[in-house]
């Protein structure tokens, strides 16, 4: 025999974790993964879309009875400062005998359509649109057509404004007609206060000119 080493090789262990069955997770955990899975889920939607529009507003008011209405209010929200502003303008610039009734009469009504601005502004945040934000976006949207004349005659100042008052009520009887399709009862109620005082403009300034004549 010779002297070579004979080297004994120990057999290889198996490896039990092939054959190992799977464990078994409890029925009631898995569920609770589950449902945290869910729970991330929505959140992480739900900040996504707080992220899109961070301003939006609950409101049981579909999308787009949403969209009509606050076009809708924007629209009147621009022609009441445009209005204001021509009003303004007639009362700083009026002259002639009867200058402290006409300049008081108008700063009266400017007085009263300043007071709409906000609460339409509001209304409009409410139902969860957006209102307007700037001057520029103002003259972009308002229909009231502005008065630049370096000279106006005090009667024609009192004929523009009664007419331009007559059509504000005509618009806001349309937007009206708007909340009513949409059930928005709110924003009507309002908007029944805005016609009368509208109205009750019309016809002081409509009074106003019958008197001259």
């Amino acid at each position: 025999m010779n002297d070579q080493q004979i080297q004994v090789r120990e057999p290889k262990k198996q490896d039990d974790t092939a054959t190992r069955p799977p464990a078994i997770v409890p029925e009631s955990k898995q569920q609770g993964q589950n449902h945290m899975k869910r729970n991330s889920s929505t959140k992480t939607s739900e900040l996504l879309q707080r992220r899109e529009a961070p301003l939006i507003t609950p409101t049981d008011l579909t999308r787009s009875a949403t969209r009509d209405i606050a076009g809708a209010m924007n629209a009147i929200l621009a022609d009441v400062f445009a209005l204001y502003l021509k009003t303004k303008n007639f009362h700083w610039h009026m002259s002639g005998p009867h200058f402290r009734d006409y300049h008081l009469l108008l700063d009266e009504h400017a007085d009263q359509l300043f007071a709409m601005s906000d609460p339409i502004a509001e209304r409009i945040r409410k139902i969860g649109g957006l209102t307007l934000r700037s001057i520029g976006h103002i003259s972009r949207t308002q229909r009231v057509l502005d008065n630049d004349a370096e000279y106006v005659e005090p009667l024609d100042m009192i004929a523009e404004l009664a007419d331009d008052n007559k059509t504000l009520a005509a618009r806001l009887r349309e937007a009206h007609d708007v909340c009513d399709e949409h059930r928005d009862v709110a924003t009507a109620s309002l908007i029944e206060v805005w016609i009368d005082e509208t109205e009750r403009r019309a016809w002081f300034l409509y009074e106003t000119t019958r008197r001259a004549n």
